[in-house]
This record gives structure tokens, C-alpha cells and sequence, in this order.
């Protein structure tokens, strides 16, 4: 239990077993409309939730995305697969996307990954 209040923090400061796994790069949301979908893993889709699709990553493999204009970071779960746009390497759940941008209005940003396991 302890370690999953540490692995939610969403401080991209402090140390540990991160590995940077790609910079700049970027990160978009998925649409309501898949609400409640099956993802690729097999769990539903939820954009409360924090999950992330990435096109080769294991699934379970925990990751902190930091967006790169505001240092605000989130850690999310691979459960999906995409995204499916040419150009992006995550997509993320509405709330995990919302909670490190600084721009409401845009649907993408640019962010830094870490492996955190």
C-alpha cells in the first residue's frame, strides 16, 4: 500500500530508479468517447483514471510524463496501445493530460517520459 502512495506522487523531483525514456516528445488525450471501451490490456477505459497508451511499452509499466513548459508531472499506468496519429508517443487519459498541462485548450503537449519500472 505505502507503495502506491509514492508511486502517485506527482513531483517530478526527488530521486529513485527513474529512467528517462524519451524527451520532447508528444502527448495527447483521448475523447470521451471511449469511455468505458475495452483497452488493448483488456481493462475498460476510463478518463478519470490514470493510464496511458504507448505503442510498445509493456503493460503495468509505470511511467512519469512531465510536461515540458511547466515541470508538472504525473505518474500513469500502460494500458493501451497507440496513439494512433503519426508524430505522438502517448496518449493520456483526460485527467493525467489535465493535471500537467497548462493550456486547457490545446490537445497536445510536449513531455519528457520516465520508466519507473
Amino acid at each position: 500500500m505505502l507503495s502506491v502512495a509514492v508511486v502517485s506522487c506527482s513531483s517530478s523531483k526527488g530521486g529513485g530508479s527513474a529512467k528517462t525514456f524519451k524527451r520532447n516528445v508528444e502527448a495527447s488525450y483521448y475523447a470521451d468517447k471511449f469511455n468505458g471501451r475495452k483497452t488493448a490490456s483488456g481493462e475498460k477505459f476510463h478518463n478519470s483514471d490514470l493510464t496511458a497508451a504507448h505503442r510498445k511499452l509493456p503493460f503495468g509499466t509505470k511511467l512519469r510524463v512531465t510536461n515540458v513548459k511547466n515541470g508538472e508531472s504525473v505518474v500513469v499506468t500502460v494500458n493501451d496501445r497507440g496513439p494512433h496519429k503519426a508524430g505522438r508517443e502517448l496518449d493520456l487519459t483526460k485527467r493525467a493530460f489535465m493535471t500537467i498541462t497548462d493550456n486547457k485548450n490545446h490537445g497536445f503537449i510536449r513531455v519528457n517520459i520516465e520508466v519507473l519500472n
